[in-house]
């Protein structure tokens, strides 16, 4: 890219065991707009600590204690409620605040090549899906909504597309204004029992949304008619950066989100990234599995449906978690009570 980037924030979002290991998921925004999807063990995050000391020693305060301003990194007990599983989101929390506050200190330390490098896409984070019996696991925010819900959930990977009814407006899952036109495509992410699903549009915008405001679209009825209906609208990923040399053309960074809207087989498909729509060369492209669940991850905003001529659909109400326990089996309640404060819908 034309400037080395660096990360403004990062979010814990879920916590993914493969097989015996564990690793954390977390959603990266940088400086140059994107936004991306890694995952570190614990034993890589200890690394970056004893990186980081080595690299900043008197920001660790080894030459005198009053100086340190790098955050320390506690473990969990090792015995906790909820056994491997419980300890695994007690660490994603502490990792959540640990990556906060690391991108809080100084700037010589925030936007050190250490961390860059740390958070920087590897090859295992742009895999499309993950090895079979894997498990992704989605807590509950800290700040939840009134009404509590399961915490923790293992939800498929692979979106559906639906059409919005009617005009509704509602805020995605950063705080931002969200509004679906009528007849408007999105992709359903997540369902939610509670009526409320989390849907994805065409500028990669997420957000719960009622769901008796979507309808299935008919496969002749899509506007991309004649294109590849298995691939339009599919979000992929960037395996590698790319500098466009033309103004028809995109620049994406490595891990870049993507929206395909064409495809071709001359080899460079429409694209739309940030905003802007232009061509990428299709090789450099991967379909994306677990980015896409993972953006899904927020609390669900304050919702108002956008006045209309017709009747609009009832807008399901939150449930409450009376509701809930009297209708999932015995494991889930079990789940509810070692929650560890009021949930939102994952």
């Amino acid at each position: 890219m034309a400037s080395p980037r660096h990360p403004l924030s990062v979010r814990a979002v879920a916590l993914v065991q493969v097989q015996r290991l564990q690793t954390f998921a977390f959603s990266v925004r940088w400086s140059d707009g994107s936004n991306t999807f890694v995952r570190r063990s614990w034993g890589e995050f200890r690394q970056l600590q004893k990186t980081l000391k080595d690299t900043f020693p008197v920001e660790a305060g080894l030459l005198r204690r009053s100086d340190r301003i790098l955050p320390r990194l506690p473990d969990t007990p090792l015995l906790m409620r909820g056994g491997r599983t419980g300890r695994g989101l007690a660490r994603l929390r502490l990792l959540d605040t640990y990556a906060q506050a690391l991108l809080a200190t100084a700037e010589r330390v925030s936007r050190s090549l250490a961390l860059t490098n740390f958070f920087a896409p590897q090859p295992l984070d742009l895999e499309p899906v993950l090895p079979p019996g894997s498990l992704v696991i989605l807590p509950a925010p800290e700040e939840p909504l009134s009404e509590p819900a399961n915490s923790l959930a293992i939800h498929s990977l692979e979106a559906q597309r639906l059409r919005c009814l009617q005009p509704f407006r509602t805020q995605d899952t950063q705080g931002r204004p969200f509004l679906a036109g009528a007849q408007e495509s999105l992709d359903v992410l997540l369902r939610h029992p509670s009526g409320w699903w989390l849907v994805e549009n065409e500028d990669l915008q997420t957000a719960w949304f009622p769901a008796p405001y979507l309808e299935e679209v008919a496969l002749g009825q899509d506007k991309e008619a004649g294109l590849n209906l298995g691939t339009i609208g599919t979000q992929f990923c960037a395996s590698r950066a790319y500098e466009g040399s033309r103004d028809d053309e995109l620049s994406v960074p490595v891990g870049a989100r993507v929206r395909v809207l064409q495809t071709s087989d001359r080899g460079w498909w429409l694209c739309r990234y940030s905003g802007k729509t232009g061509l990428l060369p299709a090789v450099l492209l991967q379909p994306e599995g677990l980015g896409s669940l993972l953006s899904g991850t927020g609390i669900l905003g304050e919702d108002t449906a956008e006045e209309a001529t017709t009747i609009p659909p009832a807008v399901p109400t939150r449930p409450p978690l009376s509701a809930i326990q009297s209708r999932c089996c015995t494991i889930t309640r079990r789940a509810l009570g070692r929650a560890p404060g009021p949930l939102g819908p994952p």
